[in-house]
C-alpha cells in the first residue's frame, strides 16, 4: 500500500493549545499535528464521552487525535516508554481502563506512558479511513522518539502497547513499520521498540479475524488485498520488534487464534515473544484475571527484556 495525498485540517483555536494540563495530575495533553491533521476532510468535531458502568467512560467519534503525557518520577524513571492504545473495536475508544488507570501503573515503575487517542475510522472525516489510525501511531512514535530527551526517554526503548483492537493497532505499526504513512523528512524511525499485546485482535481473516474491527477500519465489503494487508501475523519478519501477548481461551469476542497465530509468526521468525494464555476470563478481563495478575505478567516480562534497569 502507498500512502495516499495528505489533505490538513485546521485544529480548533483551543485544541492547538502547545498542551493541556488538567486535574492538577503529572499529565500534559499535546494535540498529536500542531501543523494540522494529515488524511483529514474538513469536517464538524463530533466526539463525545459516555459513561459506562463497566469500563467507566468511553470515547466516540474522535476526530482530533492527542497523546496524554505521563512523565516517570525523575529519581525513578527506567529510560522506558510506552505509547498506550485503547482498545473498542475501532469504534470507540476505552480512554480510562485502557489508557489512563494503565499509564499511571507503568509511572510508578519507572515508565512514563502516553496515551494515544486516535482517530476512529470514518469516511465523513478521512480520506482513507484504513490508514488513519495507523498514522496517529507513526505520528505519535515519531513525537516520542524526537522528544525523548526532554522526556528522560531513551530512543531505543519506545514500545507499544495495545488492548483488542488497540492491539491490532499496535501490532500493524510493529508489522509494518517499514510503510511510512506520514510525512517523516528528519527519517525518524517508526518501529517500535517492542509490543504488549493485550487480548489483541491481530487477523482479518475471516476464519479467526474480529470481523466488527475489520468493518469499522476497511468498511463493510473490503477488498482482499486489505484484508490481508491488515492480517498482521501475515506480516512477521525478522525486524518485527519483540512482543508479549497475553489472552484468555475462554475470551468469546476475539477468539485466542489471534494470539495464538501471531505468536506462531514470532517465533518462526526467530523474534523474542511471550505468550500468557488464561483458562478463564472473559475479552478485556473487566472481571477476571485481575488488574495485578495480567498486568504483572507484562511487567515480567519487562524485566525479562532488561526494559526495566535504569
Amino acid at each position: 500500500m502507498k500512502p495516499v495525498n495528505m489533505t490538513c485540517k485546521t485544529l480548533t483555536t483551543g485544541f492547538a493549545l502547545l498542551f493541556i494540563s488538567y486535574f492538577g495530575l503529572a499529565q500534559q495533553r499535546f494535540p498529536l499535528y500542531p501543523q494540522g491533521i494529515p488524511n483529514a476532510k474538513e469536517a464538524e468535531n463530533l466526539e463525545r464521552n459516555e459513561p459506562n458502568a463497566m469500563v467507566d467512560s468511553v470515547a466516540f467519534d474522535v476526530s482530533e487525535p492527542s497523546i496524554a503525557l505521563f512523565l516517570a518520577p525523575a529519581d525513578r524513571a527506567t529510560g522506558t516508554a510506552v505509547i498506550i492504545c485503547p482498545g473498542g473495536g475501532y469504534h470507540a475508544l476505552l480512554t480510562k481502563r485502557e489508557g489512563s488507570d494503565v499509564a499511571r501503573a507503568f509511572t510508578k515503575l519507572g515508565i512514563t506512558a502516553i496515551v494515544l487517542h486516535y482517530r476512529l475510522p470514518n469516511d465523513r472525516i478521512m480520506v482513507n479511513r484504513s490508514i488513519g489510525p495507523l498514522q496517529d501511531l507513526q505520528q505519535a512514535i515519531k513525537t516520542v522518539r524526537e522528544r525523548a530527551g526532554d522526556w528522560r526517554i531513551d530512543s531505543n526503548r519506545i514500545g507499544v502497547m495495545g488492548f483488542s483492537a488497540g492491539g491490532h493497532l499496535a501490532a500493524t505499526a510493529g508489522t509494518h513499520h517499514a510503510d511510512a504513512y506520514i510525512e517523516n523528512p528528519e527519517r525518524t524511525s517508526l518501529r517500535p521498540d517492542f509490543m504488549l499485546l493485550i487480548n489483541p485482535v491481530i487477523s482479518f481473516m475471516d476464519s479467526v479475524g474480529h470481523t466488527g474491527s475489520r468493518g469499522n477500519l476497511l468498511g463493510d465489503q473490503p477488498g482482499t488485498k486489505q484484508m490481508l494487508y491488515f492480517s498482521n501475523e501475515l506480516h512477521v519478519d525478522s525486524l518485527t520488534p519483540p512482543a508479549f501477548l497475553v489472552h484468555s481461551g475462554a475470551d468469546e469476542v476475539v477468539s485466542v487464534e489471534n494470539s495464538l497465530y501471531f505468536y506462531q509468526a514470532l517465533r518462526q521468525h526467530r523474534v523474542e515473544t511471550g505468550l500468557h494464555i488464561y483458562a478463564k476470563g472473559e475479552h478485556g478481563f473487566l472481571t477476571a484475571p485481575s488488574f495485578d495478575e495480567w498486568f504483572g505478567r507484562c511487567v515480567y516480562w519487562l524485566e525479562q527484556m532488561g526494559l526495566m534497569d535504569n
